[in-house]
């Protein structure tokens, strides 16, 4: 944890010509702030391989800041993965987001020749060396899939010790959290850097069901504040970002290496806590 902190901005794939304008106004916009790098996301079973690819050889390439693309084992075979890890050293790419994947709606169980996140990045270091370094991802709260919080500390282990050099958790909103986390990591002589994933609060309906999904915990104090305030999305942004800014301070005071915001291609929500934190960049 005694390394320098890093800070990062997470985006996703879109869908139209449109949206992908934005992403890239988005994408400068934040680059000003000298972000240690991007990331950007992989749909379920690989759907948005082709445009996370070209999302981010452009953001790399064209706006000027390192991107790191996720990557995960669902629904793509040894030789599709190859062919992109292939694809990303000849581009220059350097830092990889190693994930299991989530499942296709519809689809029971994972298909493809790996199966889970440490089979990724044992795949990854056998193919590419030390060329990349890798993320994987933790989940302070317990991954929605997991039988319990033991199995899923056991399971980040294993990632990492198969060759992870740092790691990003799911967003939460409880620092207590993250900080019991990372003790117990340590416990089990874990030691790589765990960024907590910040997300802002900006839509209380949205926020909801996607937390419900994956199981990111709201505080039942902060569920019921947002609902007080119904559609006043005015007060709805206010709050969330005091309440944000405020665990983000605990975080970093506390040791925290960094910050890794998800946007949802947006720019304002992150910025308006970076510039809370007054962040050095």
């Amino acid at each position: 944890m005694s390394q320098e902190r890093r800070y990062s901005f997470e985006f996703f794939p879109t869908k139209t010509d449109a949206g992908h304008e934005k992403l890239l106004v988005v994408a400068r916009q934040l680059a000003g702030y000298q972000p240690d790098f991007f990331s950007c996301t992989y749909g379920a079973g690989g759907s948005t391989r082709d445009r996370t690819l070209n999302t981010v050889l452009q953001l790399d390439g064209e706006v000027k800041v390192p991107t790191a693309p996720h990557l995960s084992c669902v629904g793509d075979s040894k030789a599709e993965l190859r062919q992109l890890l292939s694809t990303y050293r000849e581009n220059g790419i350097r830092r990889i987001v190693a994930l299991r994947g989530d499942l296709p709606s519809g689809m029971g169980q994972a298909h493809g020749e790996l199966r889970y996140a440490n089979d990724l990045v044992e795949f990854i270091r056998q193919e590419s060396g030390d060329h990349f370094h890798i993320e994987v991802a933790a989940y302070p709260e317990m991954h929605p899939q997991a039988r319990n919080f033991e199995d899923d500390l056991q399971n980040f282990a294993r990632k990492c010790r198969a060759g992870a050099d740092s790691a990003i958790t799911q967003y939460f909103f409880s620092a207590d959290c993250y900080f019991y986390f990372v003790e117990r990591a340590q416990k089990l002589g874990l030691d790589l850097p765990i960024t907590p994933g910040i997300m802002p609060i900006t839509n209380y309906s949205k926020l909801a069901r996607f937390s419900d999904a994956c199981g990111a915990e709201i505080p039942r104090w902060i569920r019921k504040q947002l609902e007080a305030y119904g559609d006043d999305i005015a007060s709805i942004q206010a709050f969330g970002e005091e309440v944000v800014t405020r665990m983000c301070e605990r975080l970093l005071d506390g040791g925290a290496p960094g910050l890794h915001f998800y946007t949802l291609n947006q720019a304002e929500p992150s910025l308006a806590i970076w510039n809370n934190l007054k962040l050095p960049r």
